[in-house]
């Protein structure tokens, strides 16, 4: 005869031991960064424009460039990715056609970010002449985002309890004002969760601003949105591969840069999902 308890306690030990194995290397990559990187962290590093062929200086239009790209794909992405969200799990009917949207919503969100910087380059490069621009490279991250912002809203939305549509429709309200003042303010944490995790990849991606919007060198902030910015990710690519014998600080203390970026972006964004989640009833 089994014993419950013995086989719960198996079950643990198993779940147990693959946090572990997911944490670990995790945390050991986080450490390797911390400590080879922070010996080049000074105001130099994070003011100065590269120098010397970027093997000193510092990195300040890469990490300026990396907030305008973030930046504008969330402004383009955000809004986009909600009303789809909306009208997919409000408006839209049951049927094949509503399924078979949803599923290549799910499967867009794996592909690679090559094939979206290629998808990019040909659209907003060269059909639309918006040239190599933050404006392409934004637009291109918007849409690679995409996905993610449409999935995790649309789950958001419909975890909603359908009781609160109820009680609203019996007190007169349309459908409309439902949706804006039930259902989208108690969906709001879920909402800023897909936009956390569209922030990090945004921010992590090379291979669509390689396409669109990245330079080699700039020796200044771009001044437009169809003017070339450097990003981190690709600033980090260029030193790590392409510039001989820069120091291994100032690669680790780039990554360590785009690293505490990423988490100062979700900082944020979870800081005010919990302000939002407080205010939830249910």
């Amino acid at each position: 005869m089994r014993n419950p308890q013995r086989t719960e306690k198996i079950a643990f030990f198993f779940l147990f031991l693959a946090t572990l194995v997911i944490a670990l290397p995790v945390g050991l990559v986080v450490i390797i960064i911390i400590s080879k990187g922070l010996p080049a962290i000074n105001w130099q590093f994070l003011s100065d424009i590269p120098r010397q062929g970027m093997r000193s200086g510092g990195i300040f239009p890469a990490i300026m460039g990396t907030v305008y790209l973030v930046t504008g794909a969330i402004i383009f992405a955000l809004p986009i990715g909600l009303l789809a969200a909306v009208y997919l799990s409000e408006y839209a009917k049951d049927n094949m056609l509503t399924r078979v949207i949803k599923l290549a919503i799910v499967n867009l969100a794996g592909v690679p970010s090559v094939v979206y910087g290629l998808f990019g380059l040909a659209l907003f490069v060269v059909f639309f002449k918006f040239g190599a621009s933050i404006l392409s490279g934004s637009l291109t991250l918007g849409i690679m985002i995409l996905p993610i912002i449409i999935t995790a809203s649309r789950e958001a939305l419909e975890s909603v309890p359908y009781s609160f549509r109820e009680v609203s429709y019996s007190l007169g309200a349309s459908k409309w004002q439902t949706i804006r003042h039930t259902v989208l303010p108690n969906a709001i944490p879920g909402i800023l969760t897909g936009t956390i995790l569209g922030l990090g990849r945004a921010a992590g991606e090379t291979a669509p601003i390689l396409f669109t919007v990245a330079a080699f060198y700039l020796p200044q902030l771009p001044k437009s949105i169809f003017d070339q910015a450097m990003a981190l990710p690709y600033h980090l690519y260029v030193i790590s591969t392409q510039v001989p014998n820069v120091n291994e600080k100032i690669r680790y203390g780039t990554a360590l840069v785009l690293l505490v970026l990423v988490l100062c972006m979700n900082l944020v964004a979870i800081l005010i999902r919990y302000q939002f989640r407080k205010r939830k009833k249910w």
